[in-house]
């Protein structure tokens, strides 16, 4: 995963090490050695992650944290603080000022590789949360980004030691619903019923597997956005860097602190609010007839707005994508022979499996007819067509149901890919895909063809 990091430190030696290692994994690096140099690079670059020193003259990391923290434009930019503090008190001087996490001097590889990793995924997800939303703006929404209020959310605890869930119950009781629950089956099945603002789970576990348990936490699709933070020790370590590497998004180590584990907590459920409120922009936009009333993918003209958007961010941060445009072969023929009813059968068929193979942020439209496109964020040509090959298998390796006496048939799609650049416009991004599909169709169909 490739990625924008922002380095900010004072000392350029510092600065050195983490490029270095940052480089080794094929991160772009940018870097600031002072408070202002670095407020002005995230609001210039939109970094998807920044690494701040927190010893530094003038303003340190506490107060360029507060600084991004109130500015909406940068203020989801992940934050985390690099220091050779250790003191109890500066941790939750950073948390308070909205960091994500603290790496201490000198930097563990295996720490600051995972939460990067973790973070920048947060980063993406919440870009094209954001980009949704900017899209519905135009069909009349325009919510404001007020501060989430986290008093009244709902926590599951998972832990079978009882000390520390009367711990978290003293700390925590008074400014949330507190739900504990030890044994793991019954946890899993709270999980799948309840929309719980947040999840903490004990890697202490005795009765259960801790990461093969957040596992299943996220394969339920009530709390698959649900956050969840671990509870581990020092020695942890390696099972922290694979649980955030398997998606979750927070942890904090033994003795549990309570300061530090009311603000990680807190910060967590405002961005699951957070998130949710965009979540239901981009429902509101729905609603607002931007779908396709047969297939229930985005219609056209969200798709076009959506695009000229994503053209948008490409010029002013970089932030490439592909596009894929397919129909379905041979469509005509399939009304003229089964009739329109089959035909619509059909086309949301069609509509489900694409949806079942593209990821949660990228966008699928009908375009027109039996014409469908597909914009994939931060997706060069080869992972594109990848993912087009795989739809065309999709398509072809199962028969669809016309509801009529013929029962199932066979069907296939023709599929254009070609990537934006950012001299590109609508128009001309849409002529490459759609050259490309041209192609696909003059050879044969059944097939996927790239932009050269």
């Amino acid at each position: 995963m490739s990625a924008r990091v922002l380095v900010v430190d004072d000392v350029a030696p510092n600065i050195r090490i983490l490029e270095a290692k940052l480089s080794t994994e094929y991160f772009y690096v940018l870097t600031a050695t002072n408070g202002p140099e670095a407020l002005e690079s995230a609001a210039r670059d939109n970094p998807d992650i920044i690494l701040l020193d927190v010893m530094m003259p003038d303003m340190d990391g506490f107060e360029v944290c507060r600084r991004l923290k109130a500015d909406p434009a940068v203020s989801h930019i992940p934050v985390v603080m690099v220091t050779a503090l250790s003191d109890m008190a500066d941790r939750i001087q950073g948390l308070e000022a909205g960091a994500d996490d603290f790496l201490t001097k000198p930097v563990n590889d295996l720490a600051l590789f995972s939460r990067v990793r973790s973070l920048v995924r947060l980063k993406m997800t919440m870009d094209e949360l954001k980009l949704r939303r900017q899209t519905g703006q135009h069909f009349g929404q325009n919510h404001s980004e007020s501060e989430m209020q986290v008093d009244g959310a709902s926590v599951l605890v998972i832990d079978d030691n009882r000390s520390d869930a009367k711990h978290m119950e003293r700390h925590m009781g008074e400014r949330f619903r507190m739900t504990f629950e030890a044994d793991a089956e019954k946890a899993l099945a709270l999980a799948g019923t309840h929309p719980y603002d947040l999840i903490i789970v004990s890697l202490d576990h005795r009765g259960a597997d801790p990461l093969r348990l957040t596992s299943s936490i996220r394969n339920i699709p009530i709390s698959r956005q649900t956050p969840i933070l671990l509870v581990g020790e020092e020695s942890d370590a390696e099972r922290v860097a694979k649980a955030l590497e398997m998606g979750v998004n927070d942890y904090i180590l033994r003795p549990i602190e309570a300061s530090e584990l009311m603000a990680r907590a807190k910060t967590q459920i405002r961005r699951k609010r957070y998130q949710d409120m965009l979540r239901q922009d981009v429902e509101h936009s729905i609603a607002m007839a931007v779908t396709d009333p047969l297939t229930g993918l985005h219609n056209r003209g969200y798709f076009d707005q959506h695009l000229e958007t994503a053209l948008q961010r490409l010029k002013t941060s970089g932030k490439g994508f592909s596009l894929i445009m397919l129909d379905i072969d041979h469509f005509k023929a399939v009304n003229d022979t089964h009739g329109h009813p089959a035909g619509d059968r059909i086309l949301k068929e069609f509509a489900a499996r694409l949806t079942s193979g593209t990821r949660g942020f990228d966008l699928t439209a009908r375009y027109g007819g039996e014409e469908f496109v597909i914009v994939l964020p931060d997706a060069d040509l080869r992972l594109a067509e990848c993912v087009a090959e795989r739809l065309r298998g999709m398509v072809e390796d199962q028969p669809f149901d016309t509801g009529e006496e013929a029962g199932m048939i066979s069907v296939t799609c023709s599929l254009g890919v070609a990537e934006a650049c950012a001299d590109d416009d609508r128009a001309s991004v849409l002529k490459k895909a759609d050259q490309c599909l041209y192609k696909a169709k003059q050879a044969g169909r059944n097939q996927v063809v790239v932009a050269a």
